[in-house]
């Protein structure tokens, strides 16, 4: 999930949005070609995806069941005389679900591994390399977590010209972006506010040096296995008591808190059959080249002290700290760190940074937000400092819907799949809709539509 990041990703259940302006949801024609007032034969919609996860291999991936489904609404979305942008709101490549034991890049580079994922999702790239050379339509890509350490040179190598909207710097894992002409609109992944899935630099150094990867990556892997390789509930593996013995101490309780969520995760959500002491995590990504055992990255009280310590990420656990994380990661409006590490798993605190940094913020002048990350499709209304109403909409993910059952029948057609459009509703452009919808394979399910005057 999480999803994760991978936390809220794993817990999401399938989220059934009741529309805030309307009493039933309706299934309506191909919104891409609608006319209306403000179309006047223009280009003038902007369509927003996220969270495809095509993964390097199709054993393991993401998604499989909705790749045919993805690839009819690109074809739509390159066929249709009315879109002007497609954005991908990052998590479009998967360098995270990745099971322990696989060697991510088999031996290859970061430049291999996107080739085969390429290959793994030929009809996808053909589509989307499509859309570039045909010229109507802007397609512009934002990087996620799942996505963060690919490079702009190797994300070029799968989508030769897609527009990158990456933040300023080195920092290539995280961007923002404003559609063209709508300075009012920002478009991210949403991951630099979450706790686990946030850019990390100098967190590893004795055991990673340069190594950015949050601990969300690990999250990722294990639960690729507990999908890929299931056992039950009664047979997993049980996570080890750890205490807090100093509630007075602000880093120990982070740490406690730190330690509630994977437990309550790998006790509830993904079950693990392997021993946590055997080294099973084989990484060589990121600047990190060692194979790692689950008690690496899981919190444990010390034998020589009692402190709750680990062997990964132990010095995130201060306020300080996390307000440099945030720095780093572009965050304008610092927060809570222990609020942060919970809403790691509560989707609410993720969404809510919309308002928080953008609608609440007296510096910006952004009206409408939309993220992806932590796949719950949705629009909400907020109110800015100054009165005036904002929007922010979720665009949910096209990933399959995990079980841990493999015989279990779940029809992947009515899952998921989510988009969201806005589009002038007036010539002058000044008032703007926003609509989500869910992908129904030529007539797509409404579930929220909401208007905004800038």
């Amino acid at each position: 999930m999480k999803k994760n990041y991978f936390l809220l990703l794993l817990v999401a259940s399938i989220f059934s949005l009741v529309s805030c302006n309307k009493t039933d949801e309706e299934t309506v024609t191909n919104p891409f070609d609608v006319t209306s007032e403000s179309n006047n034969n223009e280009r003038n919609k902007i369509v927003v995806i996220s969270d495809l996860h095509l993964g390097n291999d199709l054993s393991y991936s993401e998604n499989v069941k909705h790749l045919k489904r993805l690839e009819q609404f690109l074809n739509e979305v390159r066929s249709s005389a009315t879109i002007k942008e497609l954005v991908i709101g990052g998590d479009m490549l998967d360098e995270w679900y990745i099971p322990t034991r696989t060697d991510t890049y088999g031996g290859g580079s970061q430049a291999d591994f996107v080739r085969k994922t390429v290959a793994a999702n030929q009809e996808i790239f053909n589509v989307l390399n499509g859309i570039i050379k045909d010229g109507k339509i802007k397609l512009t890509y934002i990087p996620g977590n799942h996505d963060m350490g690919f490079t702009p040179q190797n994300i070029n190598i799968a989508m030769p010209g897609v527009n990158q909207a990456r933040d300023a710097g080195d920092k290539f894992g995280v961007g923002s972006y404003h559609p063209d002409g709508y300075p009012q609109i920002a478009i991210e992944h949403g991951h630099r506010y979450d706790f686990f899935c946030a850019i990390t630099p100098g967190a590893n150094e004795s055991e990673a040096p340069g190594a950015t990867l949050p601990p969300g990556y690990f999250f990722a892997r294990i639960a690729a296995n507990s999908f890929t390789d299931p056992t039950t509930p009664e047979a997993a593996t049980k996570v080890p008591a750890a205490t807090l013995n100093n509630p007075a101490d602000a880093e120990q309780n982070s740490k406690y808190i730190y330690y509630t969520l994977w437990k309550k995760v790998m006790e509830e959500v993904i079950y693990v059959k392997d021993n946590f002491s055997d080294p099973i995590i084989k990484t060589n990504v990121g600047h990190f080249t060692k194979t790692y055992s689950i008690n690496d990255i899981l919190p444990q009280n010390s034998p020589t002290d009692d402190k709750i310590r680990m062997n990964l990420y132990n010095d995130l656990f201060t306020q300080a700290n996390w307000d440099a994380r945030e720095k780093y990661n572009n965050v304008t409006v610092m927060t809570d760190i222990d609020k942060a590490i919970v809403g790691s798993l509560k989707t609410e605190f993720i969404d809510e940074q919309a308002n928080v940094q953008y609608f609440r913020n007296p510096t910006s002048n952004v009206r409408i937000v939309v993220f992806g990350h932590t796949h719950m499709p949705m629009i909400k209304s907020y109110t800015n400092l100054n009165g005036k109403s904002c929007l922010y909409a979720n665009s949910g993910t096209w990933e399959d819907q995990k079980t841990h059952d493999k015989n279990a029948m779940i029809e992947q057609d009515t899952l998921k799949m989510n988009f969201v459009m806005i589009s002038p509703v007036k010539p002058d452009k000044k008032k703007l809709q926003v609509a989500l919808y869910q992908y129904r394979y030529g007539k797509h399910l409404l579930k929220d539509i909401k208007e905004l005057d800038l």
